[in-house]
């Protein structure tokens, strides 16, 4: 690879690196596991990158690079064996001031997410990224209407998860 497509990938990468560290947070439970994906992630978005003919933004191929990548790993470590974090049972002390409410909200849609399929995954995630349908349905390979009724159905799951 030439040094100008090597200058302008890393260029575009660090502009655009919170995509990855969003896929990387969406699929991993840990910090390790997220530093592993995020490596894995750059790597592929580093093999593609001569072939990126710039139909779309950069940061839409970047979403489904990244995207397909974390699916094609997450199904792959669904094969394993699932151990019990340790982070889970650790005791933490907090200061009485603290307002944890934001963090166990956050949690709590992570909890929620994590209870749902890869593409609906991928779903949530561009739409709170406030993706379009337009951009969602090109980066993840699927019809505006698909992606519409698709994110509806997500909503209902989501709120029958979070609200039993």
């Amino acid at each position: 690879m030439n040094k100008e497509l090597e200058h302008s990938f890393v260029e575009q990468l660090q502009k655009h690196q919170n995509i990855v560290h969003k896929v990387c947070r969406l699929y991993t439970n840990n910090v390790d596991a997220h530093n592993d994906l995020f490596q894995e992630i750059t790597i592929q978005l580093w093999r593609a990158y001569p072939k990126f003919r710039g139909e779309a933004k950069f940061s839409t191929w970047m979403y489904r690079v990244g995207l397909n990548t974390a699916i094609t790993l997450y199904r792959k470590s669904k094969r394993r064996i699932n151990t019990q974090e340790f982070d889970s049972v650790e005791f933490k002390i907090k200061a009485e001031e603290y307002d944890d409410t934001e963090e166990q909200q956050l949690k709590l849609l992570y909890q929620a997410v994590h209870q749902l399929n890869d593409i609906e995954k991928a779903l949530v995630f561009l739409y709170l990224e406030d993706k379009d349908y337009k951009e969602i349905s090109a980066t993840l390979g699927i019809t505006e209407v698909n992606a519409r009724v698709k994110m509806n159905r997500v909503k209902k799951k989501l709120r029958t998860i979070l609200n039993p």
